[in-house]
């Protein structure tokens, strides 16, 4: 029942949500099978058979969101939707318009969807309320910020928070790889991603490959830096960290299991896998956390920045010529400065329609310069809570800016007036 990917989120130390009052609030969100007229359904689900929606071991918090999701091709609907317009033309005489095959494929999808397989995940969800941690199983943070959300709408004013660290990750791991020397704890292993700051994108990966020194130095004064890399905590849990502050690829090794050959029943195993995964996890959690400089101080009542970061040191539009390198204070990423008239105007907050949000032209122009929509982007580079971040997200999806969640989690950037897709 190992976690295979971590996005991490902050709760208060000492967190003091019972876990049967979790459960009773879970409850209305519990999952039902998908009817034969819908294409979509989530809900909470219990992590194993008897235990409740929230199964507890040690003071440790596994939840599980069950997905349904109706396997419905387009291509199967527009073939389908061809041969009843072949029809439909030997019927009337010509051949059915625009609207008119629309509606057909319409029609067409709503008598195939009884009939469509149905595909089940799950999303396994870890909150340590001693530690404060709140831990997703996801690979991406589209799918991740979809979980989270959903837990939201359960648990009212939930005091969550993205993790942020004072030093950027992609500075941090090129410094360990310059240095040839990894933190106290972890050893470097032969996985690595760099990739240039300019306008190039130039990628270089490492693949179960030897890291020269003198070949990674070329590199970063070719003006590459770390954006993925395999590391090993302890000879215990290998993983890899990429710049965005997630965890992938988890792996408990030998010393690990070898410690956990004792278990003789399902029931047993699961209750040792899980003490051992979250006390585990725990430990390299806060070891990795002060390797990249401790986590930042929230910053409450406090004026939102006047300029933004962004992961690219150069805004994209720009005059010619013109770039910015101001360091971020606490932090190893560089500052544009926006306009001095933001065009877009302000965007009130939903349910509280009398405060516009000034953050929403930042959040935008963060968003277009990374060509990425994401919650925890927003928050992290404009350091506010979540669901703040989330309006903004809402508010962007509503003006055109952003495309809706798709079902994977991610929002597509729209072109902005005047660009070409």
């Amino acid at each position: 029942m190992w976690f295979k990917n971590l996005q991490m989120y902050r709760l208060p130390k000492h967190w003091p949500m019972a876990a049967d009052q979790l459960g009773s609030l879970l409850a209305p969100q519990s999952f039902t099978p998908c009817t034969s007229s819908e294409l979509l359904r989530q809900g909470w689900e219990e992590p194993r058979p008897g235990c409740g929606l929230v199964y507890t071991v040690n003071k440790q918090y596994l939840l599980q969101l069950r997905t349904e999701k109706k396997l419905l091709p387009t291509s199967v609907i527009n073939q389908v939707a061809k041969a009843k317009a072949v029809e439909m033309e030997e019927a009337q005489g010509f051949a059915p318009g625009r609207k008119a095959m629309k509606e057909l494929k319409e029609r067409v999808a709503d008598e195939l969807l009884p009939r469509a397989f149905s595909i089940l995940s799950a999303t396994s969800v870890w909150i340590d309320p001693v530690n404060g941690w709140l831990v997703v199983d996801a690979a991406s943070p589209g799918k991740a910020d979809e979980v989270v959300k959903l837990l939201l709408k359960a648990v009212d004013r939930m005091p969550l928070e993205s993790l942020r660290v004072n030093r950027s990750p992609t500075a941090v791991m090129t410094a360990w790889l310059e240095t040839d020397e990894a933190p106290a704890g972890f050893t470097v292993d032969q996985d690595a991603t760099m990739r240039a700051t300019g306008e190039s994108k130039a990628t270089v990966s490492y693949k179960k490959h030897t890291l020269e020194p003198d070949d990674l130095r070329r590199h970063i004064a070719a003006g590459k830096q770390c954006t993925r890399l395999a590391m090993t905590w302890n000879d215990k849990i290998s993983f890899v960290l990429d710049e965005s502050l997630a965890i992938k690829s988890i792996k408990a090794l030998d010393v690990i299991k070898e410690s956990d050959m004792s278990t003789r029943n399902d029931e047993e195993r699961f209750d040792n896998d899980m003490m051992l995964m979250t006390g585990e996890l725990a430990a390299m959690l806060a070891d990795l956390v002060a390797a990249l400089g401790g986590e930042a101080e929230p910053e409450q009542n406090v004026p939102a920045p006047a300029r933004p970061a962004v992961d690219s040191p150069i805004l994209p539009d720009a005059s010619p010529g013109e770039k910015h390198y101001p360091p971020h204070p606490g932090a190893d990423e560089p500052f544009y400065d926006p306009p001095a008239k933001d065009p877009t105007p302000p965007v009130k907050f939903p349910g509280n329609p009398s405060e516009p949000d000034d953050l929403y032209g930042m959040a935008v122009t963060i968003v277009r310069a990374n060509q990425r929509a994401s919650i925890s982007l927003v928050q992290r580079h404009l350091r506010i809570g979540y669901n703040r971040a989330a309006r903004l997200l809402e508010q962007m999806e509503a003006k055109g800016v952003v495309s809706p969640m798709a079902s994977n989690g991610n929002r597509e950037v729209m072109p902005a007036p005047g660009e070409t897709a």
